[in-house]
């Protein structure tokens, strides 16, 4: 059973900083490309960022140069730090990942359950 964990979530003034983590674990033979999703109050989910196997990144228009993906391959685990919190950053983060489980020979999109991220002061 593979499932997504992620951790770090909080409340934080505009202009503060807060580091995301996910964690993939269970029965993991690879992992391809990873990434940020998130769901603000009556709106759609959106893409943030995403990283794949060899470390390329891409990130939607209105984090770039505030957020930065990263992964340790060795602990199955994604990270996106965000620095310069805007309140429209306000919203549910979810990680996912596309994973081949070792009982499987094709790839899978597995979703963490979201943690919630509020700017506010």
């Amino acid at each position: 059973q593979v499932q997504l964990v992620e951790s770090g979530g909080g409340l934080v003034q505009p202009g503060g900083s807060l580091r995301l983590s996910c964690a993939a674990s269970g029965s993991i033979f690879r992992i391809n490309t990873m990434g940020w999703y998130r769901q603000a109050p009556g709106k759609q989910r959106e893409l943030v960022a995403t990283i794949t196997s060899g470390g390329s990144t891409n990130y939607v228009d209105s984090v770039k140069g505030r957020f930065t993906i990263s992964r340790d391959n060795a602990k199955n685990t994604e990270y996106l730090q965000m620095n310069n919190l805007k309140p429209e950053d306000t919203a549910v983060y979810y990680c996912n990942a596309d994973i081949r489980a070792r009982s499987s020979s094709f790839y899978r999109t597995y979703w963490g359950r979201g943690t919630q991220v509020t700017v506010s002061s």
